[in-house]
């Protein structure tokens, strides 16, 4: 594994507040309401999972970096072992290297010009230190743009950088990518037409299959989109073109993949934090068992004989995918989480007999979907030695916040 480099001098200086900064060392009760918090020890579990995992099934792993968003924690993700990052946005890619991470793939179409002329500059600039640059595909036209786009950077850096190409196929998720079968035969074609493109194989992610509650719904899932894949792989193939590698999969259903003895490499990335809406999953028993790392602290500034009021509402937590479930560090402390808007969540008793929390009471939300939630924030703050009597130990900026081209 090559070793990642420290981010490059102008990535260092992170404009972190004087109030965050002075909470390193602090216990957890003197951080502010609402924030985003990491509980480090949990990640840090969840990452050696994952690690141990891919080690076991000999398969690379490259998590998405959209999820958390931040090069720091993308780095801690490679020095663990993983090949790299995928990113969806060009913006994403730029902050991933701005931050010092030097392989990274942009596993989505890029289709103006100039986004993709940000695209070729970036792949020349991550060239020019051994890095590497990927990028999906689903089109012909897509594949003639990047391919100019390429050039002309090769024109203003006098370099001959090359970009690893790969052909996005439609597997399930009904957004990217041509369907399986012929239709990705001539993208790989035009790919090798071009000295500045390599293809570099499949790209084959099934979204929709990262959700549904019951194992055996997933594995049905991924059989068929495995079909898929060893069927368009052969096309390709029977044209003397090689399919070196099938990246995909996702924390929902990463083992099928792995075992598919079809994909060669991960993109799971939500296993690291975790959030209320993957907890609704069947765990499928091969799965590791990651466990939810990311929390926003809130207290309850309100109460009266109904419910109680708490300080983080839509603005601190996506609800995409589900309201927030309340952190509850026993049964007595169960409690319900309702919509109350942008600045308030409403807290009501989850079984009868159970008192609602007092004013002033801290409490911990589990986001629903935790990219979004991310990307609502500047700033995490990791916590060492658990929620309730732990330390911040770092504070950790959230890079790629608002990088949406």
């Amino acid at each position: 594994m090559k070793p990642t480099p420290e981010p490059r001098a102008d990535a260092r200086k992170e404009a972190v507040p004087d109030a965050l900064r002075e909470l390193v060392g602090q216990p957890v009760q003197a951080i502010d309401t609402p924030a985003l918090v990491v509980d480090l020890d949990a990640m840090q579990r969840n990452l050696a999972r994952m690690a141990d995992f891919a080690k076991k099934h000999n398969i690379r792993w490259r998590p998405h970096a959209k999820m958390h968003k931040s090069a720091a924690i993308a780095r801690l993700q490679m020095q663990a072992g993983a090949i790299g990052v995928c990113v969806q946005k060009t913006a994403e890619a730029e902050a991933m290297v701005a931050g010092g991470v030097t392989d990274v793939y942009i596993s989505n179409e890029v289709i103006a010009p100039h986004k993709l002329a940000r695209v070729a500059a970036l792949a020349h600039q991550l060239a020019a230190v051994r890095g590497r640059l990927a990028i999906a595909v689903d089109s012909e036209e897509g594949v003639t743009r990047l391919a100019q786009a390429m050039n002309d950077a090769r024109t203003r850096h006098g370099q001959a950088a090359v970009i690893d190409v790969f052909v996005e196929i439609d597997v399930g998720q009904r957004r990217c990518g041509v369907p399986p079968g012929g239709a990705a035969v001539p993208l790989a074609l035009e790919i090798r037409k071009h000295a500045a493109l390599r293809f570099a194989g499949l790209q084959a992610y099934h979204g929709r299959a990262q959700h549904l509650r019951t194992a055996q719904e997933r594995r049905d899932a991924i059989g068929i989109a495995v079909d898929d894949v060893v069927f368009t792989r052969k096309l390709i193939e029977a044209q003397g073109v090689p399919v070196d590698l099938v990246t995909g999969a996702g924390t929902g259903s990463l083992v099928l993949e792995a075992a598919s003895g079809v994909y060669g490499e991960l993109q799971a990335g939500s296993f690291m934090f975790m959030d209320a809406d993957y907890a609704q999953n069947e765990r499928d028993p091969a799965q590791p068992n990651f466990e939810h790392a990311l929390f926003v602290k809130t207290q309850v500034i309100s109460t009266c004989a109904t419910h109680a009021v708490c300080d983080a509402g839509h603005k601190s937590h996506a609800i995409d995918s589900g309201l927030p479930r309340v952190h509850a560090f026993d049964e007595s402390s169960a409690l319900d989480y309702f919509n109350g808007g942008d600045e308030h969540g409403i807290l009501r008793t989850a079984a009868s007999g159970q008192r609602l929390p007092a004013l002033g009471r801290y409490l911990w939300l589990i986001p629903g979907h935790c990219d979004p939630t991310v990307n609502l924030h500047n700033f995490m703050i990791g916590v060492s030695g658990g929620l309730r009597s732990g330390k911040v130990e770092k504070i950790i900026r959230v890079d790629a916040r608002g990088a949406l081209t």
